[in-house]
């Protein structure tokens, strides 16, 4: 074997963002010894062990001598066991077992298992879309990863089960052959869809209303009520309403889920929304994002583009539903660490739902109520003023009566649907010049200036309620979004006075005079 250097590539995530790795190896005479530099951690630095293994189980043994491999750039974190593909690689070129410059320009990602086999990892469709972006033209990832990867346009994807068969394509290609490309596979079989629909819901008028003004408009929502009204089941049912997402939108959600889903699981771009629902148990790390080693998105990143509820809200530790507050405003999760700072998307529809008191009886006379009024106030207090005024919409769901019974099956969510997208695709039109889609969007200083600054006549209400500290400005901008999203759904160019009317009592959860 002729010893010397060789050369490979790969890709470092940090969050979402991926740095493109040179990934260096150099075989020189000296004790045997195999040293990864560049800020690996503990998986990516036992990759010697793994590579030493897997090569003399596949014929081609790493020369008994000092391995030094780097990962540049060094200064950047190196995670996880997706770089042992590459540096076996890098290292057999060294070796001379791979002709050099062959694989120079390729992207390798892949666990190495102690037989040789490739192993599937997390994070290939991040890791391929940043490739992507940053001129990368193949990509040779392990079969369990062919799909996701091949989600991702203009890069020619090689699935492989050995890092034999990488081997032999490479002494191939040194002779002018064709590495070959991966066959397109079809998308897997989906279990069918639950067939949850808004004519389910039986009765709730104000909440059904309530609902379709959040999903038109982009507005966050909170729903109050004793238990079984029917809170949950109008939560699961409004990604029934949302617009499918675009192919961007869809390509943002799985590279999230990439990192957390099992290996494999993501194959297609499924277009609909996600709904996270995660317990009144969960962390701040399973919520908003961290935890030990790697920071792994969490709930309010898993809910990217779609629903994020937080049923029995009250129930969260309030330290936990306080890390909304910043990506509710942002529209992102930062999470700050000693060596760096991860950034994950967090753009999701927030659901509330909660009981009136800890028993959840606290309603109408209140006879069954074992509740003091010390534990109902505490109760409600555990929702707190910051959090409920970034909260567009509050509505209060009462009991159902048996003459509901009795009414026509209420609207599906088809027919609804097809409203909010109506609706959608005038906010598109209106906000484009800013880049917002939806009114929810819109900061607050571009609806109280020309040209969409609407009457003093219209406005009257919030301006008085501004005026005597019922509401702040981000309240009294939020009612405005949401009057625009109910004009938008009545098929009116400018809000109404009673479509501000409308944003104020379904913020205050209180009558407004007419």
């Amino acid at each position: 074997m002729t010893l010397g250097l060789g050369r490979t590539r790969s890709v470092s995530l940090t969050g979402l963002d991926g740095t493109l790795v040179d990934v260096e190896a150099h075989i020189a005479q000296g004790l045997p010894c195999f040293i990864v530099g560049g800020l690996p951690d503990t998986a990516c630095a036992q990759a010697g062990d793994r590579i030493r293994a897997a090569a003399a189980n596949i014929g081609v043994p790493v020369p008994p001598h000092r391995v030094t491999v780097n990962l540049s750039p060094a200064s950047i974190p190196k995670r996880g066991s997706a770089f042992d593909l590459a540096i076996a690689v890098a290292v057999l070129t060294a070796a001379g077992v791979v002709a050099r410059g062959v694989a120079e320009e390729v992207v390798h990602l892949g666990e190495l298992s102690l037989d040789g086999r490739l192993r599937g990892v997390r994070g290939v469709l991040p890791s391929v879309l940043d490739a992507a972006r940053r001129g990368v033209r193949h990509v040779v990832v392990p079969d369990e990863n062919v799909a996701e990867a091949q989600l991702v346009d203009g890069v020619t994807v090689h699935g492989a089960a050995t890092l034999a068969d990488v081997l032999a394509w490479y002494a191939e290609a040194a002779h002018g052959a064709t590495i070959p490309v991966a066959e397109r596979r079809p998308p897997d079989a989906r279990p069918p869809a639950s067939g949850v629909d808004l004519a389910d819901v039986v009765g709730q008028p104000e909440a059904r209303a309530a609902l379709e003004l959040a999903a038109s408009g982009g507005h966050h929502l909170l729903m109050s009520g004793p238990p079984g009204v029917g809170k949950t089941m109008l939560a699961e049912r409004l990604v029934t309403v949302l617009p499918p997402l675009t192919r961007s939108e869809a390509l943002e959600v799985h590279a999230v889920r990439s990192l957390v889903a099992p290996v494999g699981d993501v194959t297609d771009l499924d277009r609909t929304p996600p709904f996270v629902a995660p317990h009144h148990s969960t962390s701040t790390a399973a919520l908003a994002g961290g935890g030990t080693g790697m920071a792994m998105p969490g709930a309010v990143s898993r809910a990217h583009h779609g629903v994020l509820f937080l049923d029995e809200a009250p129930e969260f530790k309030p330290g936990v539903l306080q890390t909304l507050r910043q990506p509710l405003e942002s529209g992102e999760v930062v999470i700050a660490r000693a060596r760096q700072v991860v950034r994950y998307p967090a753009r999701f529809l927030l659901v509330l739902a909660a009981n009136p008191c800890p028993c959840g009886m606290s309603y109408g006379k209140a006879i069954e109520c074992v509740c003091s009024a010390r534990e109902i106030r505490t109760y409600a207090a555990r929702l707190s003023g910051p959090l409920l005024d970034r909260v567009d919409l509050q509505v209060h769901v009462p009991p159902v009566r048996p003459a509901a019974f009795g009414d026509a099956t209420g609207e599906s969510s088809h027919d609804v649907a097809a409203r909010v997208r109506a609706a959608r695709a005038v906010q598109a039109e209106r906000w484009a010049a800013g880049g917002w889609r939806v009114n929810g969007l819109v900061p607050g200083h571009v609806l109280r200036r020309p040209p969409y600054r609407l009457p003093p006549g219209s406005t009257a209400v919030i301006d008085h309620a501004l005026d005597t500290g019922r509401i702040t400005l981000r309240g009294y901008d939020r009612v405005l979004r949401v009057a625009w999203s109910s004009a938008d759904l009545g098929g009116r160019a400018v809000p109404s006075r009673d479509d501000v009317a409308l944003g104020l009592t379904l913020r205050r959860g209180e009558a407004v005079a007419a």
